[in-house]
This record gives C-alpha cells, sequence and structure tokens, in this order.
C-alpha cells in the first residue's frame, strides 16, 4: 500500500473521529450497543447483491460491444473502479479509466473499446441519478427549507453532470462533431508529449474512431433501454432501501422519500469538495439531514458510520485487497499516452 493510500485512510480516520466527537462519542456508541445485527447484516448482502447489479449491467454494455467476459470475472475489475472512485478526489471517475485498462489487458481487448463500455456504464448510472436529483432537489427545497446557495449549487452540479452526458453521447453519434474532439485532443498531446509523431497520432486517431463505433453499436442497442437502463434504476433503488434498513437496525423508522432525498443530495455535494469519494461532506451531510427529518442526531451518527462502512469502505477496502492481483501498475499506466501505446490488440483469430 502506497504512501497515498495511507494517508487517506488517516485523514479519513480523522474526519470520522471529529465529526463523532462534535456529536458525543459516547452517545454514538450508546447508539451502536442497540443496533440489530441481523438488519446490519441484511444491509450488507444488499450492498454485496449491489456490486452484483453493477456487474451484470457492466457486462450486458460489453456483450452489445462484442466483449465477452463472465460476471465473476468482471466482478473483481468493478470492485477496484469503486475503490479508486471512493480514494480519488470528488471526481468519482477515475476508477472507470481503470477497470477498462484492467479489462483490456487481462482479456486482450482494445482499450478504446473497453473504455467505450465503461463510459456507456457510466452514463446509465448517472441517467436515474439525474432524474431522481431533479426530483430531490425540488422537494427538499420545500421540505428542508435549504439556503439559496445550496440549491444553486446543487442545481449547478445536475447541470454540469448533464452537460458531459450529453458531451459524451452527441460526440458518439456526430461525426462531425468527433473529428474536431480527435482534433482537438490531437492539438493538445502535441503541447504536453514531445514524443509525438505520426505513428502516435495515428493511434490517437485509432482510439477515438474505436470509442465513437463502440458507443455508437451501444447507444442504438434495444437492450440497453430493455435490461440495462431498468438495471441501473433498481440499483438505485437497492441503494436507497439498504440505507433505509440500516436505519431500521437503529429503530428509527424514517420514510423512504426523506432517506432517498438525503441520500442524492448528500451525493451531490459529495461531488463537489476536492476529498476522496466526498469523504467529510457526504457524512456531515447525512447526519445533518436526518437529524433535521426528525432522528435523534445520536442515532442519525450512528447509523450513518454504519451505512457509510457498508457503502463507502467496504468496496475501498475489497477493491485495494484485489487490486494487487492486476498489478499495482494498473494505477500507473491509465494516463492517456501509455494507454494510446499500449493498447491490447485483438489477434487475427479473433
Amino acid at each position: 500500500m502506497d504512501k497515498k493510500t495511507l494517508l487517506f485512510f488517516a485523514f479519513s480516520i480523522l474526519i470520522l473521529l471529529v465529526m463523532l466527537w462534535f456529536v458525543g462519542i459516547d452517545k454514538v456508541f450508546d447508539a451502536l450497543k442497540l443496533a440489530n445485527l441481523a438488519l446490519i447484516g441484511v444491509a450488507i448482502v444488499m450492498q454485496i447483491f449491489t456490486y452484483y447489479l453493477y456487474t451484470l449491467r457492466w457486462k450486458i454494455l460489453n456483450n452489445i460491444a462484442d466483449i465477452n467476459t463472465g460476471v465473476f470475472k468482471l466482478l473483481p475489475m468493478t470492485l477496484v473502479g469503486l475503490a479508486v472512485n471512493n480514494i480519488t478526489p470528488s471526481g468519482r471517475g477515475g476508477g472507470e479509466p481503470v477497470r477498462a485498462y484492467i479489462l483490456a489487458r487481462e482479456e486482450n481487448y482494445p482499450m478504446e473499446e473497453t473504455f467505450a463500455a465503461v463510459v456507456a456504464d457510466r452514463a446509465l448510472d448517472t441517467f436515474p441519478f439525474i432524474v431522481l436529483a431533479i426530483i430531490t432537489i425540488i422537494g427538499a427545497t420545500f421540505y428542508f427549507n435549504l439556503d439559496l446557495w445550496l440549491i444553486v449549487v446543487m442545481v449547478l452540479a445536475v447541470i454540469v453532470i448533464v452537460a458531459i452526458l450529453l458531451l459524451i453521447v452527441y460526440m458518439s453519434i456526430n461525426p462531425k462533431f468527433g473529428k474536431k474532439v480527435d482534433g482537438w485532443i490531437v492539438g493538445l498531446s502535441r503541447r504536453f508529449y514531445k514524443k509525438n509523431s505520426d505513428e502516435f497520432e495515428g493511434k490517437i486517431h485509432k482510439v477515438i474512431k474505436g470509442f465513437q463505433d463502440t458507443m455508437n453499436l451501444v447507444i442504438h442497442n434495444k437492450n440497453v433501454l430493455y435490461y440495462a437502463l431498468p438495471l441501473s434504476f433498481i440499483v438505485w433503488i437497492f441503494e436507497i432501501f439498504r440505507v433505509y434498513v440500516v436505519f431500521l437496525a437503529f429503530g428509527a423508522n424514517i420514510s423512504p422519500i426523506i432517506i432517498a432525498e438525503v441520500f442524492i443530495i448528500a451525493s451531490l455535494v459529495g461531488m463537489i469538495p476536492l476529498l476522496p469519494g466526498g469523504l467529510g461532506a457526504v457524512d456531515g451531510i447525512m447526519i445533518a439531514f436526518y437529524a433535521v427529518a426528525g432522528v435523534s442526531t445520536s442515532i442519525s451518527a450512528a447509523a450513518t458510520v454504519i451505512e457509510r462502512l457498508i457503502s463507502f469502505w467496504m468496496a475501498t477496502i475489497l477493491g485495494l485487497v484485489i487490486l494487487p492481483h492486476y498489478g499495482s501498475s494498473a494505477l500507473d499506466k491509465i494516463s492517456f499516452s501509455s494507454d494510446v501505446e499500449e493498447l491490447p490488440e485483438k489477434s487475427d483469430e479473433e
């Protein structure tokens, strides 16, 4: 484990201790003693099943792109991707190129194809989030009487997410715009990489073209609408219901609608600070809003701690434990230049 990861763990534990100190560590521990362990076990099982649903959706998109890899081979890659997302600052996007790279290397597929399928997977996860976020912002504005600045920040976050999603889709279906993006990336590479050559730029063109072709294939396939998109909504329902089960474990019968609103608000706010996985911001927002919704601060803090252990730390620890299996170089070889130069090629036999 490198120094950055160790610092991340130390910093996250420090933030957690500070929050618990403000709430009252003794009260939180008293609440933890009263927790129903059977229900917490159910929440853990639900989270493990959610990992499977994530992987199943990715497999559906891979199959559309003629990437035929089984669910149980993809599952550890999914966990690595989730872990990397959790330890990278606020973007939650670092894990996507990592799992695309691992899949391309392990199964001998072109990186542009695996990356396109991963981007499509991410987009499908984002679509229900956008729908829920819009509904949540409208509902929470009245229920929680939010400050104007927080409403503006959340609206801007949704606009940015929608803009990026539309840009990727438009680039994939509009060849002229795709060429402009291609030219912009080539121009950027000339500025930052001294080893540019016609061969290097040719590889960039190949990556962009392959990405567009694969994305186009995925976007126009009916299986996305019939299977992958509904699965995305099911995943989010499981995420929200898991939090509900955790609160039930502490005897707090809070409305699933309130949980959904707080969950989405915390996710939106977690995208703003430059902290790994929105660390600190998400936890603090969840504790504060559940308290406003009528849950005692000690119960709110205890439930949030358990919920984050299940949703955040379990994936992070499992992913980091699995990562050495693929070689720690997986994190070092995902820069654009190395991906272009070391794209796994399909053999002629395939």
